[in-house]
């Protein structure tokens, strides 16, 4: 076995959500989801099948970001996963149990805008995701004032009253 990983690539402030699920049913199934759950999104999906032909299967709203998923998706190349990318202004925390409630998600990995890298392992067989690296290591601990600053940017951006 081998381990290694792979970076997402995409544009530094676009989020996604990278997952696993377990049927080619999830592309309909996800693409509904998002589109029930924020009017007018834009994203791109993507979704690695692990059996039959194994093509990597894609949905979205919006061409570009269903390039940078299906992309991204034949990058990682794990059976079974998914990824979802994000238009401008839109937010995994919008989406995010929208997705998990789908019947056939079995797991998030990372909701994100972070530089991300995907940890793999390969085998004879194929590849299955390890985990992920989100983002970067902290670099202290919160301080009062950055307490303060978090609630009052939370308030700002209208996620808490």
């Amino acid at each position: 076995m081998q381990l290694f990983t792979v970076k997402i690539e995409k544009p530094e402030a676009t989020n996604f959500i990278l997952g696993q699920t377990h049927f080619i049913k999830s592309v309909e199934d996800i693409h509904e989801v998002l589109v029930g759950a924020v009017p007018g999104i834009k994203f791109g999906l993507a979704f690695c099948e692990a059996s039959g032909k194994c093509l990597v299967r894609w949905s979205g709203t919006d061409a570009t970001l269903v390039e940078l998923a299906r992309n991204n998706a034949k990058a990682i190349g794990a059976g079974h996963c998914f990824i979802v990318v994000l238009g401008d202004g839109f937010f995994p925390v919008n989406v995010l149990n929208a997705v998990k409630m789908v019947p056939e998600v079995c797991r998030i990995f990372c909701a994100t805008a972070n530089p991300t890298e995907v940890i793999l392992a390969e085998s004879g067989r194929g590849r299955g995701i390890l985990g992920v690296v989100d983002g970067f290591a902290p670099q202290g601990i919160e301080t009062e004032q950055d307490v303060q600053w978090r609630k009052s940017f939370l308030r700002q951006i209208g996620y808490k009253l």
